[in-house]
């Protein structure tokens, strides 16, 4: 199986063995991740990150460094020639001939999307808007297989900021491919968006949509909680009616399934009390190896080295 030369884009665009088979490699990086490689010597990263970022960005430079590789490019769109008004597109053309492969984070849904339409070099999309995250989606996957072995028959909640949260739809859009049932919890106005599930209902998934997540709270096995996204908010007045919709402690997961294990793709505000952390359920703090493993892969693959 080939992804030499492959955009990562849309989780929508892999299938399930092009997913399964990502996990698997995966978690042979491991080994590199303990031992660094060279096995993208000569080979160039760059990460252009339009948002805000600390574990994506830190991840995909810590997975090329352990590969032998080297990294170049900003965080801040303000220290760059956007700020002087350059489109996209022009600046892509111009990097490309500065780097192997392009990582990009964008605030406008269609930006990675973009960058691939232009660019020669292979586009990893690290979160479009409030579109998609798909290098989340898939690190969450493999977080999720590594607890139970599989991921079809699990019964997975989403809690939080449904429509503005791209991670969430990214996993969704994943889930599909799987024998799963879904909950969406989250308040009425911050609903998962309908073409998400519209997707769901092509592959037949069953899903469930409510506020309460202490309803369901004892049948769930994996339990993915999310940040109200403050800075997605149109009116400032909208989000403090939803601020603290969730907020789950030691004390509410006692009517949780012994097994169920909880997620978070963080930052996290006040969603998930600290109290929380040492559980046998947390696995919030893992999440970001699993991360980095997976940036690894995809990064070998899409340069050929794999």
């Amino acid at each position: 199986m080939s992804f030499n030369g492959r955009d990562i884009i849309s989780i929508k665009n892999l299938t399930r063995d092009e997913i399964e088979y990502i996990l698997d490699i995966a978690l042979k990086m491991k080994k590199h991740y303990d031992e660094p490689t060279d096995l993208l010597k000569g080979k160039i990263l760059t990460t252009l990150f339009y948002e805000p970022s600390t574990r994506t960005r830190l991840s995909f430079t810590s997975a090329m460094l352990k590969l032998g590789g080297e990294v170049m490019g900003f965080s801040d769109p303000k220290a760059s020639s956007a700020a002087k008004g350059e489109n996209l597109s022009d600046s892509i053309l111009c990097i490309e001939s500065y780097s192997d492969v392009i990582v990009i984070r964008h605030k406008l849904e269609g930006s990675a999307r973009l960058a691939a339409e232009v660019s020669k070099n292979p586009i990893i999309n690290a979160g479009s808007g409030t579109q998609e995250h798909p290098t989340q989606a898939l690190l969450d996957l493999l977080t999720i297989r590594n607890e139970f072995k599989s991921i079809d028959g699990l019964k997975i909640g989403m809690v939080g900021d449904l429509k503005y949260g791209r991670t969430v739809k990214s996993l969704s859009y994943a889930l599909s491919l799987y024998d799963v049932e879904l909950s969406f919890i989250s308040p009425p106005m911050l609903t998962m968006r309908k073409e998400v599930l519209k997707s769901l209902d092509d592959a037949g998934i069953k899903y469930e949509e409510q506020s309460d997540l202490s309803s369901v709270l004892p049948s769930l096995d994996v339990i993915y909680v999310t940040r109200i996204q403050k800075e997605r908010f149109p009116d400032p007045a909208d989000y403090e009616k939803v601020r603290g919709s969730y907020k789950i402690n030691k004390d509410f997961l006692k009517e949780a399934k012994n097994s169920m294990i909880l997620m978070h793709p963080l930052p996290r505000v006040d969603e998930i009390a600290f109290d929380v952390d040492a559980l046998p359920c947390s696995r919030y703090f893992i999440q970001p190896l699993n991360g980095v493993l997976i940036r690894m892969a995809l990064l070998a693959l899409v340069l050929g080295k794999i």
